[in-house]
């Protein structure tokens, strides 16, 4: 791609200093019939599209996998706990099988907390601080200064628009 800019910005060159009073219009349909760039700008751009189209596709897959797997979980969850029933039920404190053995037994007990307002402030842990970057941006282009934080120079972005 980089040859092709190189040969498009000397074709450009050579028809601005050839025709200075060329308008952009006429220019720009010039150089896209003789050069290559933007079929090649275009193919990124189609190809870059395409990658969206799959990426949304994939994110869509995804979320219907994680609530497959959130069910599967809760299903697996709720079949130990009938098996848990069973076996307690008929004192069956052991069960072999060819594939698996099971065992039945006391579990650490669990913490119940009773009232949050009377634990003492040591058992308590503070959330790393994390900076507000949409804020500090905001004030930012307010035209406010803050040590520590400028903003950067605008790039070029490319709008795509496919409707």
């Amino acid at each position: 791609m980089s040859h092709e800019i190189s040969i498009y910005r000397d074709l450009r060159e050579q028809l601005c200093e050839e025709f200075s009073d060329i308008n952009d219009d006429t220019l720009n349909d010039t150089l896209e019939g003789i050069s290559n760039l933007p079929e090649l700008v275009a193919g990124v751009l189609r190809s870059a599209l395409g990658d969206r189209d799959l990426a949304d596709a994939l994110k869509s897959r995804i979320h219907a996998m994680k609530n497959r797997h959130e069910r599967l979980e809760a299903r697996y969850e709720r079949k130990r706990e009938i098996a848990r029933e069973a076996m307690e039920q008929a004192d069956m404190k052991r069960l072999t099988q060819p594939d698996f053995t099971v065992t039945l037994q006391a579990a650490q007990p669990a913490l119940v907390v009773t009232d949050e307002n009377e634990i003492p402030e040591t058992y308590w842990v503070v959330p790393p601080a994390r900076l507000d970057r949409m804020n500090l941006k905001a004030v930012l282009k307010n035209g406010d200064t803050v040590p520590g934080a400028t903003l950067g120079i605008p790039r070029l972005t490319v709008v795509l628009r496919t409707s």
